[in-house]
Parts: structure tokens; sequence; C-alpha cells
């Protein structure tokens, strides 16, 4: 490690504090700092259950805004649990972005991961749309018409345009007024939220003037006490209220798709995901500014598949701060994401344990990874999922060490396996009966290809288009062995039949290496089967290229099938190959 990167760090950290320890390697022991132990535990289903893995955003129906939204949520949960018997649906994260465009398209990097997008809302599901005249509603249809149509096209999702077309309908809506007990549920709602709901509408309030980004609004207005002092009755009053009352619409749509997926028969539901951290000039971080470290961002360092590393452009937590808090914003960032979800997935959970930090102007290689009081979260996040009486997933993919998981797995919290990456000390793929029971059992995830992409060798010739690769040949060879390999054990188990090797070990067809790639994980003993929906429908597009912003068109592509024609949530029940992938996947022959 750089002396100026340990220097940095100790300079951001203040030097003080035992609660943090900088670590020279990727290699680490796991730290005792007193945690009195854990008080409860989160849930565990009690036996192997299955559900789609979705994007939320890029799941739409004939109703859409040219965005999955909220029913689209409720109606996939109903469907997938009533005819398909799926227990769960675990999306994308759903935390809000900026109140105005240009909307940031990455899930992963919000502006506060306490709320939600109101983009996911169904504007004619909110109670207020009846109170619209004959003429509005006509208003409201001719915006919506376009962006119906548009669902129904392949073409990439457009956020600054839905949420333009939406926030003019939410306003039409608004100025139609609400009923004396409606405004009686959204004034306890907003009492019940308190301090952060009040802190997310007065940055978005002044989000709508100053830019998104509180570091370049006048000084003033940087402290979030006195910023609140100064919107008071004033002319930006009217805006927060506005933004508060849309997280309320947002809330009753997100619990009633819970409900909608429980009422069907799922055992755990809506299992939402909490993204890693928050843009650096958005709401938590203009909120939170005493308990994240300025002048650092969280990444990861170069390894096999990110060879140059990654940098999130979010800031860290303060180690120091979070103790001396006795991790209270943490839980209730926890209690907010459990609300109306059955399950949490936490992104890149080893960032309980320790995070990579790369001090400001530095490349990701540059970093060093800082540790955190591990007892102290997991302890937190075990606790407040056990009020919940929610599962846990922690993604816990990559370099990490086998204490981490060790660890995790003593609180019941699940980890993940994912296929592709999952093999033995040889490169060969990891036998079903070597896997581990207390995950979540995936073929990929949203950063490599769907099967029909990673067959085609979609990760490396994108990557390489795009100068991620040092060396596009030997990514191509490694690709290629790897295919075989997997080839081998499909065949092994007799998931692929001998002939569909073919001559000269030719690839089976992309639907036969799919069903057969989701009935090597029934085989497993993991216990939770997630099955990507892009896996069901046949898609090849990947929704996110690690390493790129502009350059690949990320977080923006949806559903599509084989033909790269756009699929509907209505069109689900009749596509053949959903069914053999769900069936493949649950061990049904």
């Amino acid at each position: 490690m750089p002396d100026q990167t340990l220097l940095a760090i100790l300079d951001a950290l203040g030097q003080a504090g035992d609660a943090a320890e900088v670590v020279t390697g990727h290699g680490m022991t796991g730290p005792d700092f007193g945690w009195p132990g854990r008080i409860a535990r989160p849930r565990r289903p009690a036996a192997r259950s299955w559900g789609f893995t979705v994007q939320l955003y890029s799941v739409r129906s004939r109703r859409s805004w040219g965005h999955g939204d909220f029913r689209d949520l409720a109606d996939l949960a109903t469907w997938s649990a009533r005819d398909l018997q799926a227990d769960f649906l675990l999306v994308n994260p759903l935390h809000a972005a900026a109140p105005a465009p240009p909307v940031s398209d990455s899930p992963y990097l919000p502006m506060t991961r306490h709320y939600v997008s109101p983009l996911y809302l169904r504007i004619e599901d909110i109670p207020e749309y009846q109170r619209l005249t004959r003429t509005q509603r006509q208003e409201v249809a001719d915006i919506a018409r376009p962006l119906k149509a548009a669902s129904s096209l392949p073409d990439l999702i457009d956020r600054d345009l839905v949420w333009t077309a939406k926030r003019t309908a939410l306003e039409l809506i608004a100025a139609a007024g609400i009923s004396a007990e409606r405004q009686s549920a959204f004034e306890s709602y907003r009492r019940e939220q308190g301090r952060a709901l009040t802190d997310w509408a007065n940055w978005c309030a002044l989000a709508e003037v100053h830019g998104a980004d509180w570091r370049r609004w006048p000084a003033e207005l940087a402290d979030p006490k006195r910023a609140g002092q100064a919107i008071g009755s004033g002319p930006l009053a009217g805006r927060a209220v506005f933004h508060a009352w849309l997280q309320w619409l947002a809330d009753e749509q997100l619990a009633a798709a819970q409900q909608a997926g429980l009422a069907a028969g799922m055992s755990i539901g809506v299992i939402t995901d909490l993204a890693l951290g928050v843009h650096p000039g958005g709401a938590d971080a203009w909120a939170w500014q005493d308990l994240l470290v300025p002048g650092m961002s969280v990444g990861a360092p170069p390894d096999g598949f990110n060879q140059r590393g990654q940098d999130w452009a979010q800031p860290p937590l303060n180690p120091h701060r979070l103790v001396s808090a006795g991790a209270q914003p943490f839980a209730q960032l926890l209690r907010a994401s459990f609300r109306h979800a059955g399950g949490l997935r936490i992104d890149h959970v080893m960032g309980l344990m320790r995070l990579w930090w790369i001090p400001e102007g530095c490349s990701p290689d540059r970093g060093a990874y800082v540790s955190y009081d591990h007892r102290l979260l997991v302890g937190t996040l075990a606790a407040e999922a056990a009020k919940a009486g929610a599962v846990v997933i922690g993604e816990d993919l990559g370099t990490i060490d086998p204490w981490i998981r060790e660890y995790l797995a003593e609180q019941q919290i699940l980890g993940t396996e994912m296929a592709w990456f999952a093999n033995q000390g040889d490169g060969s793929p990891l036998p079903p009966s070597r896997w581990r029971r207390w995950v979540m059992a995936t073929v990929g995830t949203h950063d490599v290809p769907p099967v029909a992409g990673f067959v085609a060798g979609d990760q490396v010739t994108v990557r390489a288009s795009l100068g991620l690769l040092d060396d596009q040949e030997a990514e191509r060879a490694a690709l290629d062995q790897t295919l075989a390999r997997w080839r081998r054990a499909l065949a092994d188990q007799g998931l692929l039949s001998a002939g569909a090797l073919g001559a000269l070990g030719r690839m089976p067809a992309t639907r036969e290496m799919a069903i057969a790639m989701y009935g090597y994980l029934a085989l497993t003993p993991a216990l939770l089967i997630g099955v990507a929906l892009v896996d069901a429908v046949g898609d090849r597009r990947t929704q996110n290229i690690p390493g790129t912003s502009t350059q690949y068109p990320n977080w923006r592509i949806p559903l599509c099938d084989s033909e790269g024609a756009a699929v509907l949530i209505e069109e689900l029940p009749d596509l053949r190959l959903v069914g053999e992938v769900v069936r493949a996947a649950r061990g049904i022959s």
C-alpha cells in the first residue's frame, strides 16, 4: 500500500479511535470490538424456496409508463406465486434518485437509501386520481399514451422522459386535493417518519431550485437544520410537502405489492436490495455529513474480472462515528428497508467488515481496506431483521476471507453463490454436493450477461470493445475453457444429453443450456434458488458493465426475448421457456 494512501486515510479518520484498522492487503483477521453478542437472528426459510430475480424498471406491462412500477411488481408476484409456486421476488434497489432531470440510471448510486423512487408509482392507482375531472383524466391519458406504447418496444428506458411525464400527472393529482381522512393518514405518516422524511423532502425542494448536489448550493443551505428554517413556510414549503406526499404514495403502493405476493401464497414476498452507499451530493450525504468521510470514495481493488479495479464514487461511513452512535443511523436505515419487505439483500455485505477506501484523485488500485466494527453492524442487522421477521441475503461474491462467510452464517445471514464463479481449485465447476446450503444460488448476476449472452461470449467481446480488458485473446480462451467444463459437468449430471455436446464440443442450443444450468442449481443444497427473469425469457444483453458509466447503457435495458423483442408481463405465462426454466430450477423433470 503506498505511504500516501495510508497517510490520506489516517488523516481522513482523524487518526483517532480503535474501531477502525487500515489493512495493507486483501487479507484480514476478524477483530473483536467487544460487541456483547447477538440478540436475535434473521428468519431462515424452513425449506427450499425459489423466486424470480428482476430489475423492476425493465419489467413492464401494457399499462406501464415505459418503466416498471409497483403495480407491475404486485402482478408479477401474484402470477409467479399462484401459477409457479414462487416464494419470493428479488428486485433491484428501489432507492430514490434526483427529483428533477437528469435522473440517474444507476439504482446503486441513489440520492437516498431511506426512501424509494416515485418513478415506480402507478399513477392510475393513486386514490386521489379519482378526484380528477374527465378533462384532467384525458390530459393524463394523453401524457401516458406514448410511454405506454414504448413499453412494447425494445428501446432503451428513458427515465428523464418517464419522470417528466409522471411528475406532470402527479402535480395535477396533487392540485385536485385530498379527503380529510386521507389527509389525516398522510399527517400520521409524516409524524411517524420524522426527521428522516423532513430532510429528504427539504433536500428535494432545494434540489429543484439549486440542483441535485448540495455541495454546490449556497453556503447557508449546506446545513440541514438551517436549510429547514429557511424553507419554513416560504415558497419552497409546498414543494417539500409535495415530495413527502410522493413518499407516502410510494409507501402505500409498495406495501400493496408485498401484500399481493403474500396473499397469492408467497412465504417471503418481496426481497428488496440495499445499495452499498449513496451519491456524495445527495440527500443522505447532506443529512449525514457528520457520519461520512469527505475526500474518500469506496470501491474495489483490481481482480480477475475487473482488472483495473472499481471506484463507486460513494463516500464511506466513518467507522468511529458509527461506533459512538451505537449504529443507530444504520438501524434506522434497516428499518426503512424492512418496512414492506419479506427479505433484504445487502449489496457488498463485506462492507459491514471492511471497505476499500480510495483517496480523492487516486486510481482504484491505490486504495486500502479499512475495517469496521463487524460485531456491532452485523448484530444490528440481525436484530432489525428479527424484528421484521425477514430473511437477509448477503452479496458475498468476489475476494472474501473465509471467516467473513462463517461469521455471517453463524448470524443466520445467507450468502450468495453464483454458478459461473463457483469453481474448484482446478477451475472446474463446483459439484452440486459441495455448494453451501445457507445461500441463495443463482446462475449469474446483473453484472454478467444472461445465459444467452454468456454462452455467446458477450462478457469478453463487450468488455473488450469498451477497453476494459488487457488481453482479449486470453480472456476468450479462458471463457472457452469455462464453457467446455460446464458442458461436461452438465452432461455428467444428466442435464445435457451426450448428443447435445455435438462434434468437437459444439455448444448446445442456448435454450437447452439455460434449462440445464438451472437444473444444476436444483441439485445443490442451496436454501434459495434465484431464477433471473432475463434467463427465463431468453434475453441476452447485460444490465450493467462494471467499470463503465456513459460508455454502456447501464440499467436502461428493458426485458426482451431471444429475438430482441420486448416482453411484457402479460406475455410471460405463454412463453414456453419460462415454464421450462422454472421447472428445472424446482427440480421437476
